[in-house]
């Protein structure tokens, strides 16, 4: 299926979701040679993923996931592509956090830096929470603490096919975007940054053919693939069936405009520094990038009816100290026997 894929790709012919399904199937499934998925991926880039391509791939990734059982019918995911080169700090992982404290449960999908020097897993590892844990035992944690992290090699076990191939291209192909995609814990709500303006609608839609609930896929136009406080931040939002877009301005949330120096990350001892300050309320750049990114994050969570009540009930889960309990209460968890 993947030579006759490739046939079509290069003549600039979208595949159906149906063809892309059963290409990413033999890729998933080891059937595939490293120098036709090579040339699959750089076809694919080169044209520019479609909807049907980047669904059909999607709802195979989701199938060879390892799957994380929940109690919990309203987790949500926030989380980016990647691949913006910004080399911000951990930006949604924190936020994460914050808005697990703030009671919306979060099943945060992520993996080592792919932009940044430091990535989620890194992050969450310097500050002591174990990340490679049963899924069992993940589904306990998501259920009792209300914040999970999927560390997505261990829950993609099939990617091994693949990852060799994505090593030696170094360029984003269509795994950047599947990522955020393929929670394994079948969210139904998502923040999802992208490092691409185009990208924001068709990622929505996706979500939509994936039967998410309510999405915000976003993008800063300085590039970030989150909300932004340098300027404002496209906005495609998946709410009661319908996808509305539209822009945040930090002015129109009482935010200052920052510079991009300031929501810089550096290495993880700058990151595990920027966490716990942020955590423990000092006010500035980074405290205020994490109010705008968790506000968001609980609009589609149900907790929030804007983003100006969504800023403040962030600040209340920080200004109380919830969210550095929050962070402790997930460090304790993961690390008992």
């Amino acid at each position: 299926m993947i030579k006759e894929s490739l046939a079509q790709l290069i003549e600039k012919h979208h595949l159906s979701v149906n063809d892309a399904a059963k290409v990413m199937e033999e890729i998933m499934s080891g059937h595939a040679n490293h120098m036709h998925i090579a040339a699959y991926l750089t076809a694919l880039r080169m044209k520019g993923e479609a909807v049907d391509e980047i669904t059909g791939s999607a709802q195979v990734m989701r199938k060879n996931a390892i799957l994380i059982r929940t109690k919990h019918k309203n987790a949500i995911d926030m989380c980016g592509t990647g691949g913006d080169k910004s080399d911000t700090f951990n930006i949604s992982t924190i936020a994460s956090i914050v808005v697990a404290a703030a009671g919306v449960p979060v099943a945060k999908h992520g993996n080592r830096a792919v932009s940044s020097r430091c990535g989620s897993a890194d992050l969450l590892e310097g500050l002591g929470i174990k990340i490679e844990l049963p899924a069992d035992k993940l589904g306990y944690c998501l259920d009792e603490v209300g914040f999970a992290f999927l560390f997505a090699p261990l829950m993609h076990t099939s990617m091994k096919h693949v990852a060799p191939v994505r090593k030696e291209l170094g360029f984003r192909t269509i795994f950047n975007i599947l990522g955020p995609l393929s929670n394994p814990a079948r969210v139904k709500a998502q923040v999802v940054g992208v490092y691409n303006r185009l990208l924001a609608e068709p990622m929505v839609e996706v979500l939509k053919a994936l039967g998410h609930e309510k999405a915000m896929v976003v993008h800063g136009m300085d590039g970030l693939d989150e909300i932004t406080l340098t300027t404002d931040t496209f906005v495609a939002e998946l709410k009661d069936g319908k996808v509305d877009t539209y822009y945040i301005s930090p002015g129109d949330l009482k935010f200052k405009l920052r510079a991009a120096s300031e929501l810089k990350g550096g290495s993880l001892s700058d990151n595990i520094k920027i966490t716990y300050d942020v955590l423990n309320g000092v006010e500035g750049a980074q405290k205020d990038m994490v109010l705008i990114n968790a506000a968001a994050a609980l609009i589609v969570g149900g907790k929030a009816s804007d983003m100006a009540q969504g800023v403040e009930i962030a600040r209340q889960a920080i200004d109380s100290k919830a969210a550095l309990k929050k962070l402790e209460e997930l460090k304790n968890f993961t690390n008992r026997r």
